[in-house]
């Protein structure tokens, strides 16, 4: 009887766990610690944008990444100023660690001063990363 009783914790917690991760995950939001860093150009490996930068840091063996790195080019491809730029998660250990990045796919949203407006791990979706474009947009236009 203990042992169902454990069975069922356990079945219990993780259900839990999985509830929370799906409501959470994919959603951008800023983190406090966020808007201190800056990313450049050469850390990035590719140009920013004029406008936003997409940054989506991914694995190869990350099935949503796909899908994210679909989304993500169509809306830098139809949003002038805005670059995708999608960077090996397995390549650049020391970028993942400074970044805090803890899992695949996880997407920050740069304004064009290479600064993290917004932030999201798993896959975004295509409303909440025009709204950060926005943001970085504003941001960049409220910066001295």
């Amino acid at each position: 009887m203990t042992g169902l009783m454990v069975c069922a914790a356990a079945l219990l917690l993780a259900s839990a766990f999985g509830v929370v991760r799906a409501t959470r995950g994919g959603r951008l939001r800023p983190r406090p610690r966020d808007g201190a860093v800056r990313l450049s150009a050469v850390e990035l490996g590719a140009e920013l944008g004029g406008r936003a930068t997409l940054v989506q840091f991914s694995t190869a063996f990350c099935r949503p990444c796909r899908a994210t790195r679909r989304l993500l080019a169509e809306i830098a491809g139809t949003m002038p100023g805005t670059a995708h730029v999608e960077i090996d998660a397995e390549d650049r250990l020391e970028l993942v660690k400074r970044l805090g990045i803890l899992r695949t796919p996880t997407v920050l949203v740069l304004d064009r001063a290479g600064r993290i407006v917004g932030r999201a791990s798993g896959q975004p979706r295509r409303t909440e990363v025009m709204a950060a474009i926005g943001e970085a947009t504003g941001a960049t236009a409220a910066s001295p």
